[in-house]
């Protein structure tokens, strides 16, 4: 695959099909306070959910999909919400802003903000701050992993005390997430799904005829499409993940030897989704003695659900 080829693969705006059919749709409990503001844009809000306890309980955030450009809290999947409460793990579901509104990593830095934002309200809604997991699918899921693998991000010195709580986390799932921002990886881990010529028509849809190089910049900033990639690659999971971080539940909707779909737009969903993705990141965290799950169909995982690894890691079940 030629370079420019890859550089189109790569950008978040190949990420625009959401896994919502995982961690998504509409109809569930009132949230015990919804629209909480923790920044100034319209989209810094979320909803919380406050599992009955008498002692504090953990925190299970939710983080949508939709390619960085659409998608909000309101998908966040009514049965994974129930089981998740009826466990005794409070819920929160954020909204982020969209790249059209802010270019990466603003999303990443939202999500960071909202984790420390319901932190400082622990003592208030009765939350153990030191158990607090994150979970997502797709774009969402790369803030997740974002959160879940990088190194502490609090400034105990700060004028802000939002910014004095940590980002660290317990643990985090994800569903059809995409693990790197790599030229290179993406040739490797989709170059020989399908040929070129068949991927090209199905990933380059939502470029109406702009060059992959211009949109990676618009994306993540910078000059050139080599300051772009660097600002990429600090965002990309399998890049800084390291065997101290939290373990990680990864679920995909694709087996590595399934067929791909002939329809050119359910095509791109099924590459940027794949689980090759996921089995590079397993590969990685193996070798450096890292704790993750791969669940996709056909396979063989500890955990049969996200709410199932929550429960064992958050609550010790």
């Amino acid at each position: 695959m030629k370079y420019s080829m890859a550089a189109a693969i790569l950008t978040p705006v190949l990420f625009c099909v959401a896994a919502t059919h995982v961690f998504g749709q509409d109809n569930k409990r009132d949230p015990s306070f919804a629209n909480v503001k923790y920044a100034k844009h319209d989209r810094h809000v979320f909803d919380i959910w406050l599992a009955d306890s008498s002692k504090p309980t953990p925190l299970a955030i939710y983080i949508h999909g939709g390619g960085f450009t659409s998608g909000s809290k309101e998908k966040l999947k009514p049965d994974v919400l129930s089981e998740l409460l009826e466990s005794g793990i409070s819920v929160a579901a954020i909204n982020y802003r969209y790249k059209t509104i802010a270019r990466l990593p603003a999303a990443h830095h939202d999500g960071r903000r909202a984790l420390q934002f319901m932190r400082s309200k622990a003592t208030d809604w009765n939350i153990d701050k030191n158990n607090v997991a994150a979970f997502g699918g797709s774009a969402g899921a790369q803030i997740c992993m974002w959160l879940a693998f990088s190194d502490e991000m609090a400034k105990p010195d700060s004028d802000d005390p939002i910014e004095r709580e940590s980002t660290r986390l317990t643990c985090v799932a994800t569903a059809g997430g995409q693990t790197s921002n790599g030229a290179e990886f993406w040739e490797e881990m989709i170059g020989s799904l399908v040929d070129e010529e068949t991927a090209r028509a199905a990933l380059m849809m939502p470029f109406k005829g702009r060059a992959p190089e211009q949109v990676q910049i618009a994306t993540w900033g910078g000059k050139t499409l080599d300051e772009a990639n660097k600002t990429a690659a600090r965002y990309s999971a399998i890049d800084i993940v390291t065997a101290d971080d939290p373990p990680i539940f990864m679920s995909y909707g694709s087996s590595p030897g399934s067929k791909p779909p002939t329809d050119p737009k359910r095509l791109r969903g099924w590459l940027i989704h794949h689980v090759n993705l996921g089995i590079a990141l397993k590969e990685k965290t193996d070798a450096i003695k890292h704790e993750a799950h791969l669940k996709y169909p056909g396979s063989e995982c500890e955990y049969e659900s996200l709410v199932e690894f929550f429960q064992d890691k958050l609550l010790g079940n």
